[in-house]
């Protein structure tokens, strides 16, 4: 029986976007992103539920997606989800789902809840973006591309 592995998303960016490049050169963009949904409770009183959504870019989305996109702007992502397997420092097994994007729409505009233009952002001086290893999420390996 065929099977079905496909993910929607529309929500804001929870941080700026951490472009990295394989040892091949490929560009490989991560972020959260947060979507909300509000609904009526036991009592009848609105709340509002947000989940938050590790995304992963390739290639030249990647690339767009570190240069355009910014905490706070409107994105829309389709792709697939995808669980890997890493070690933590003391040599845990730990486990991470994320959404690998194929397709990805900036939307909003001048006045979008990231604010500002859609200029794009330029990396820090002497033209190098920030590649630091947040160890809240598990690094990145280059084996363990599927291809």
């Amino acid at each position: 029986m065929a099977s079905l592995n496909k993910v929607m998303l529309i929500g804001n960016l929870g941080k700026d976007p951490e472009v990295r490049y394989t040892t091949s050169g490929q560009a490989v963009a991560t972020f959260s992103l947060a979507t909300s949904e509000k609904f009526k409770n036991k009592s009848g009183d609105w709340e509002e539920r947000t989940e938050w959504h590790r995304v992963t870019l390739w290639g030249k989305q990647a690339e767009i997606a570190g240069e355009y996109l910014a905490k706070g702007k409107t994105v829309y992502i389709e792709g697939r989800l995808q669980t890997r397997k890493w070690t933590d420092r003391d040599g845990n097994d730990k486990y991470t789902t994320e959404i690998v994007g194929d397709r990805m729409q900036m939307l909003g505009g001048k006045g979008d809840a990231g604010g500002g233009s859609a200029a794009p952002r330029r990396p820090a001086a002497g033209g190098v973006a920030d590649t630091s290893v947040n160890y809240d999420e598990p690094p990145f390996q280059d084996d363990d591309i599927p291809f």
